[in-house]
């Protein structure tokens, strides 16, 4: 399997990821399994989804489409992005999502941040109260863009950052992802994959305001020594009921691990609990379609729900990836 695969994989679970959880996000497991029963595959959302009603089976949210804002601002600076055009690309994308008169807009601790730097807070403080998992959904690109040395990882990662979630938790929470795709891209197995995620997510959690949490490289640990040999069954309420599936960092993000950790060499099963926990579910199953897809290249996920997903976002992935891994190559080379 070639690095583009891997990394083409890494985009394209993010996608599937956030897809599937699309009609379930922000619901409860009860009201999952009312509106939908079972979640195996990809489903149109019902009426009374409070997020995205009615949307098509396939559609993307602002996990992905925030990925490929990330992805495009990364490959247009060469390498880097500046805080201010990050900004107004951020508010711009979010006053494109109300004229499509849709309420996926962005999360609390982006809408905060980009509050405080237009009141004159410099860029460096305004990710100061940035704890949820925004920064993590999205750092899938510079994960592809750079290789998996943690040193150079890290200042990409708080870069791409720093602006909305420059915090302990936020900043670990990004870097774990990051740590685990780049490794993954990089042809790690998934333990030595999600192994590097611990490690990242524990330098990450230093780069950042320390914020109150449960720290993240320690729940990642935890929750992946707790979860392996657990059935499907007793895995959804381990995630549901005490890991947590909520917008916060230390929650959803370990709930992503986790699912890879049980399930990674089942992509689409994982998807499928990730969505149906309830909760931040395209986000959770975002971040680990991502992981697990880095692992498995595009290979690992059926070609039919790969088409919908390009074909009802009009989304093409691979010259995305080819620019990011361009900025890969060069970074590796210096």
């Amino acid at each position: 399997m070639s690095v583009r695969d891997r990394a083409l994989g890494a985009f394209t679970g993010l996608a599937l990821g956030d897809a599937m959880g699309m009609p379930t996000q922000s619901m409860s497991r009860a009201q999952i399994t009312a509106r939908y029963g079972p979640v195996r595959s990809l489903l149109d959302a019902v009426a009374e989804q409070p997020i995205s009603p009615g949307l098509p089976a396939g559609s993307i949210t602002d996990d992905t489409e925030q990925a490929v804002l990330v992805a495009k601002l990364l490959t247009d600076g060469a390498g880097r992005i500046d805080p201010a055009v990050f900004a107004k690309a951020l508010l711009d994308w979010e006053a494109g999502m109300v004229r499509r008169g849709l309420a996926d807009l962005l999360g609390p601790s982006t809408k905060r941040a980009l509050e405080l730097l237009g009141s004159g807070v410099p860029p460096e403080e305004a990710g100061r109260t940035g704890t949820t998992n925004g920064a993590a959904m999205r750092i899938t690109p510079i994960a592809i863009a750079t290789p998996p040395d943690l040193g150079p990882l890290l200042d990409a990662v708080v870069e791409a950052s720093a602006l909305t979630h420059n915090t302990s938790l936020g900043l670990a929470g990004a870097a774990a992802v990051a740590g685990a795709v780049s490794a993954g891209i990089d042809g790690a197995d998934l333990p030595a994959a999600l192994d590097h995620a611990e490690r990242a997510a524990a330098e990450g959690a230093r780069r950042g305001l320390w914020s109150a949490g449960g720290d993240i490289a320690a729940r990642i640990r935890w929750a992946r020594r707790w979860v392996r040999g657990m059935d499907v069954p007793a895995l959804a309420d381990a995630v549901a009921e005490v890991i947590g599936t909520s917008v916060a960092a230390q929650e959803s993000v370990v709930a992503a691990f986790a699912l890879a950790e049980a399930l990674g060499d089942r992509p689409v099963e994982a998807l499928a609990l990730a969505a149906s926990v309830g909760g931040d579910t395209d986000t959770v199953a975002a971040m680990c379609g991502a992981v697990l897809g880095a692992r498995h290249g595009t290979s690992g996920f059926p070609a039919d729900l790969i088409t919908v997903v390009r074909e009802v976002n009009a989304l093409d992935l691979e010259p995305v990836v080819d620019g990011l891994l361009q900025l890969r190559q060069r970074r590796r080379t210096r």
